[in-house]
């Protein structure tokens, strides 16, 4: 059985404190992106984990593909699967494609053993995973709170919009964009902001790892930058970087506009 896992883009973060287990507490609204891996299981004597496309970073046995498969083993009597990952999602761009390689893979696991598992109780397993796995249980918008692992329905739709990703060749490691980030109290709740028209978003939807990232890597403001001047309703980082999204009215022929860079760009989910 194939799954395509998607990826995500953060509309707004904020990083409010920092919590006593070392992580921090945040605001943010994750929202759905059809751009996808593509994720396979296979009746096999033996098991095994196999990648192609875009390499992974670290250990393949490490992968969370491979820690989902284990921890639910632990708890189910599943049989050995020979799973083939083809990621097309780049790594460390602030999209979460591997979290979400990891959330699917419980979901097909789920459906090919027919395994009795509720969402929450699937949202649990994925939470053991990473704090970004449990939103792709759903893959709906949600608000994240806490580490971001607790969630609620967020009323905000980009139907009608297109999206526009861009990743340079640029790798921000997760841990040292946190450590330049000092955790502020937001004047207006973050959900406060999304109610009102993309067009104000512009002044008033903040990504806190902007400021030290751009800092660091001026490239990627620049990014930002020229997705406003191509006629971005509203642009910004997601997660801690390196990509930058821009939400536009209508398609754009991004053609040489970034040479070098990964781009993506497609309807928005609605």
């Amino acid at each position: 059985m194939v799954t395509f896992p998607s990826c995500k883009i953060n509309l707004g973060l904020r990083i409010l404190s920092k919590r006593p287990d070392g992580y921090h507490n945040i605001e943010t609204c994750f929202y759905p992106v059809p751009w996808t891996d593509v994720l396979e299981i296979l009746p096999s004597d033996s098991f095994s984990f196999t990648c192609t496309g875009l390499a992974l970073p670290g250990d393949a046995s490490e992968n969370l593909c491979v820690k989902a498969y284990r921890l639910l083993q632990k708890d189910f009597s599943l049989p050995p699967i020979q799973m083939h990952l083809h990621k097309i999602i780049p790594s460390g761009a602030g999209l979460v494609g591997g979290s979400s390689d990891a959330a699917h893979t419980l979901l097909l696991f789920k459906d090919v053993f027919d395994l009795k598992l509720s969402v929450p109780e699937l949202q649990g397993y994925a939470a053991m995973l990473g704090s970004d796995c449990a939103f792709f249980i759903t893959n709906k918008p949600m608000m994240g709170r806490g580490k971001g692992d607790l969630l609620s329905p967020a009323d905000v739709t980009l139907k009608g919009k297109y999206l526009v990703i861009i990743k340079p060749a640029i790798h921000v490691s997760t841990v040292e964009a946190y450590s330049r980030v000092e955790p502020t109290q937001p004047t207006t709740a973050l959900v406060d902001i999304l109610k009102q028209d993309i067009s104000a978003w512009r002044d008033l939807l903040v990504n806190d790892f902007e400021e030290s990232v751009f800092s660091i890597y001026p490239q990627i403001g620049a990014i930002k930058h020229e997705l406003y001047n191509l006629g971005a309703l509203y642009a910004g980082m997601s997660g801690s970087g390196s990509s930058v999204f821009g939400i536009f009215s209508e398609d754009i022929n991004l053609t040489d506009h970034f040479p070098g860079m990964t781009c993506w760009s497609g309807r928005a989910i609605g």
